[in-house]
């Protein structure tokens, strides 16, 4: 039976970014993934923004460790040459009746330390971006864009130059206490059992699963299994993209609307939206574009017809069911579950792109 000192589960942006923490302070790690290559999941099905920390409720997980994430990778993107860009954001009232909540979402940001934004009036929104349809808007310069895939090759080469192992194909299926820590038991082409002292379940859609496998949980402290997939729908736009800086709608209390988002090679793409499915399913049904152009025709009227093109597809790791608000980031350790030595990371949904390196400095300490 091997014995390691501490496994990581999951190699999305946030395991590999707890891996490449744990190893530069000397540890031994093995990173686990079920898939045949890191980052297939969450990690690469999203929007690659770069937030600022302006949503998130006051003194949460999600405001702090997105603001602190922010500063970091922007940092590590530059002294690592990953591929990012900071283009900035609007975020947009399209009617006067939206300005208060618009005004609100001001003061959120600057209790959570976002001390940027920039209130523009309806023509100085269009004085920066001509068809754009808004009576204000706040603009986020430290918002940007990343490649999700070329952080994600720069936090495993970093992990594995100071000596942790990324094993691929090897799904954890479940564990149970041992005297120093925890034996999990390890599927796929070689199965095998491994005892650590430290396990960090960093598996993004099957987190809260896992959480439920390990024997000698306290599950009364574990939020109840997943009974449906939030889902959301990405659509392109065929050709040139109409905005030089993202562009988002006022957010509700579950979801940031569909929004203009950019890539890197300057495509624009809108999405995500929000649908609850009964099976994970990463499919984009073409008729949900009905709903986007309602939608973005409101902070942006010139969309032609048919210009939209379904994309692809990302499923969130909700704590929550429809219609509740979402729950902060749950980072849960022994004293919440009662088993030693494990780190459970729940509901890591956005902004975990943003906040990887913040979380990986979080669940180490």
């Amino acid at each position: 039976m091997e014995r390691v000192q501490c496994v990581v589960i999951g190699a999305g942006v946030v395991g590999l970014a707890l891996a490449r923490r744990l190893a530069m302070t000397g540890r031994e790690v093995v990173v686990l993934e079920a898939e045949d290559r890191v980052g297939t999941g969450i990690s690469s099905r999203n929007s690659e923004v770069i937030h600022a920390g302006i949503y998130y409720p006051a003194g949460s997980l999600k405001a702090r460790l997105c603001v602190a994430g922010n500063r970091a990778l922007y940092a590590y993107c530059r002294d690592r040459g990953v591929n990012h860009r900071r283009c900035g954001k609007l975020i947009v009232a399209t009617e006067a009746s939206q300005l208060e909540a618009l005004r609100q979402l001001r003061a959120r940001a600057e209790v959570n330390g976002v001390l940027d934004l920039q209130w523009l009036d309806a023509e100085a929104s269009r004085q920066l971006e001509p068809q754009l349809r808004a009576a204000a808007a706040l603009s986020s310069p430290s918002t940007g864009i990343i490649d999700s895939h070329g952080l994600m090759r720069a936090l495993r080469q970093d992990a594995e130059a100071h000596g942790a192992a990324v094993v691929l194909k090897s799904p954890v299926l479940g564990g149970r206490p041992w005297s120093a820590g925890l034996e999990i038991e390890v599927g796929g082409e070689d199965p095998m059992t491994l005892r650590a002292e430290r396990v960090f379940n960093c598996a993004g859609l099957g987190a809260l699963a896992l959480a439920w496998a390990f024997e000698g949980t306290r599950t009364a402290a574990l939020p109840p299994p997943p009974r449906r997939w939030a889902k959301g729908s990405y659509f392109s736009l065929s050709g040139p993209a109409p905005f030089s800086r993202l562009v988002y709608p006022l957010p509700d209390q579950s979801h940031l609307g569909v929004h203009l988002t950019l890539d890197l090679a300057g495509q624009a793409r809108f999405g995500p939206d929000m649908e609850w499915v009964d099976r994970e399913s990463y499919e984009v049904d073409p008729r949900r574009a009905d709903g986007f152009y309602a939608e973005v025709r409101q902070y942006w009227p010139g969309l032609p017809d048919g210009a939209l093109q379904p994309a692809y597809a990302g499923i969130r790791p909700k704590l929550h069911a429809p219609g509740e608000p979402a729950p902060d980031f749950l980072i849960q350790r022994e004293d919440a579950h009662g088993l030693r030595g494990l780190v459970n990371l729940l509901g890591i949904e956005s902004p975990g792109l943003t906040a990887c390196l913040a979380l990986a400095e979080e669940a180490a300490g």
